[in-house]
């Protein structure tokens, strides 16, 4: 007869959390251009792409800080009685944008909007070396769960061995910010509108769990 004993365990948890001010913000801006005419349709597009591309390398983003992230060709149709009827061609290009210099991201909202393109998806604020941050609240989650298990140990009177397992699981990134054209001058009046966009903390949560 063998019996195979298995060692009692006891988890400890621990909750780190860091607000750090975000170094970036990354935008979507694009453009949907509807024609019944393909040619004019991927012109006019592309003309605005071009433009709000230049707008944005003169306000010091870099190329590479400028990615194509969809480009679609849809025909489009109206249905009237059961008919279909062609209306024509949407174009549509999105560009996600990340942008390093804070002071300037009124500016640049303004400026894209004004260069023509329609689409104003999100804005959201980041921390572009985000790992720095959750070492620091992984680091403070450890010695919380660290200290409850010192604590709780002694009042149960139980013995701690080695750690037999450790969990971990993180939180408290911001959704995005929306916003739509109407927020940027669009329509008869062609001034720039700069809106103030303060950006706030980021939480960085980290949760632990040490079992020993």
């Amino acid at each position: 007869y063998n019996r195979t004993l298995v060692a009692p365990t006891i988890t400890f948890s621990g909750e780190g959390r860091v607000f750090v001010k975000p170094d970036i913000a990354k935008i979507s801006v694009g453009v949907t251009k509807t024609k019944d005419d393909f040619v004019v349709a991927q012109k006019e597009a592309t003309e605005i792409i071009n433009k709000t591309i230049n707008f944005l390398k003169s306000k010091g983003v870099e190329e590479k800080e400028i990615k194509t992230t969809s480009y679609n060709i849809i025909p489009q149709y109206d249905y009237k009685k059961g008919e279909q009827k062609f209306r024509g061609y949407e174009i549509s290009q999105n560009l996600e944008i990340k942008i390093r210099n804070l002071d300037k991201i009124g500016e640049i909202l303004s400026g894209v909007t004004l260069s023509g393109a329609n689409v104003i998806g999100s804005l959201r604020f980041e921390v572009d070396d985000v790992e720095k941050a959750k070492a620091e609240a992984r680091e403070k989650a450890i010695a919380e769960a660290k200290a409850k298990s010192k604590i709780l140990s002694e009042q149960l009177g139980v013995r701690l061995k080695k750690i037999s397992s450790f969990y971990e699981s993180e939180g408290g990134f911001p959704g995005p910010i929306y916003f739509n054209e109407t927020a940027f001058g669009k329509g008869g009046d062609l001034s720039p509108v700069v809106p103030s966009i303060p950006a706030g903390e980021n939480e960085i949560k980290v949760n632990v769990s040490i079992t020993y």
